[in-house]
């Protein structure tokens, strides 16, 4: 299954070749590196030569090269939500347009069953595991959740609740968590909190802010087990997205089909690609599985 971000009024996929892709956020274009753009491009150096903004490595450095006049930090509205827009010296720019299919499943799921069954007498919980900058968590609070938003990174946590505040979401049910996934995960167990919803994105590798481990290859059977016993007796939906450790989305769907055998329910995987706006080629982005409740 292929889930695909397509043109939008503040984002565009403008090229993509040679390890580099072109997009626009906004009034600005940004040129940076992308090792999935393995063909060549479509438009010539002066076509690419007009982004306002170019990631640069240099060695072991790493710069953006910005045109005069050209802002660090602007506004952009996706997906019926608003974001600010930081290009950082990882290259990301605290929006990742390819998962605009997943919110939109997230948001149908849960307004589909805000008025049905059990869910009439209390909001649906969702918890959002290495939430970043809240895209996901925004797009369901907006859907009428309420969300458990957890990263590890400070920086991150305070960008989300910015990208709440832009959205006009600043007073909704979202708890703003800084805290290790694992130890949290560990703490609301003890607590016997229970969530309906869960949204994960594990990166290959990282740090909690107390400096705790994470590696993908030994902790994310953890993460698995401690995300079953978190799961409230009818849970309406799970996402687990993949970047950059090298795994096939069937290694997630593999980990579905053993979390959730007690449940009825369909289980998707595929890929999450961005769709160049002139052409239709698509940029592969990343890999997700999904499991929603029948």
């Amino acid at each position: 299954m292929i889930l695909k971000t397509k043109k939008q009024k503040d984002y565009e996929l403008l090229d993509s070749g040679n390890g580099e892709k072109l997009e626009r956020y906004g009034p600005y274009v940004l040129r940076r590196p992308d090792p999935e753009a393995l063909w060549e491009k479509k438009n010539d150096s002066t076509f690419w030569n007009k982004a306002e903004l170019q990631f640069v490595r240099n060695n072991n450095k790493t710069k953006w090269i910005a045109k005069e006049g050209t802002s660090r930090n602007w506004n952009i509205e996706f997906g019926g939500l608003n974001f600010s827009i930081r290009p950082t010296s990882f290259k990301h720019t605290g929006l990742f347009p390819e998962q605009l299919p997943n919110w939109e499943w997230t948001e149908k799921l849960i307004k589909s069953v805000s008025l049905s069954g059990d869910y009439t007498l209390r909001k649906i919980s969702v918890l959002n595991l290495f939430g970043y900058t809240g895209g996901a968590t925004l797009a369901c609070a907006q859907a009428g959740a309420e969300v458990c938003h957890v990263d590890g990174s400070k920086t991150a946590v305070e960008w989300a609740r910015i990208n709440a505040e832009l959205s006009g979401l600043k007073d909704a049910p979202i708890r703003w968590i800084v805290d290790d996934v694992l130890v949290f995960l560990k703490r609301e167990i003890k607590r016997g909190r229970k969530y309906d919803a869960i949204i994960m994105d594990p990166p290959s590798f990282g740090h909690g802010p107390k400096d705790e481990l994470w590696k993908i290859e030994e902790h994310f059977l953890l993460l698995m087990k401690l995300c079953k016993e978190i799961l409230s007796d009818d849970p309406l939906f799970i996402i687990i997205n993949g970047y950059t450790a090298g795994y096939s989305s069937i290694a997630y769907e593999n980990n579905l089909k053993d979390m959730m055998k007690e449940y009825k329910g369909e289980i998707e995987k595929g890929e999450l690609v961005i769709e160049e706006s002139e052409g239709g080629r698509l940029l592969p982005c990343g890999i997700f599985a999904r499991w929603s409740k029948k």
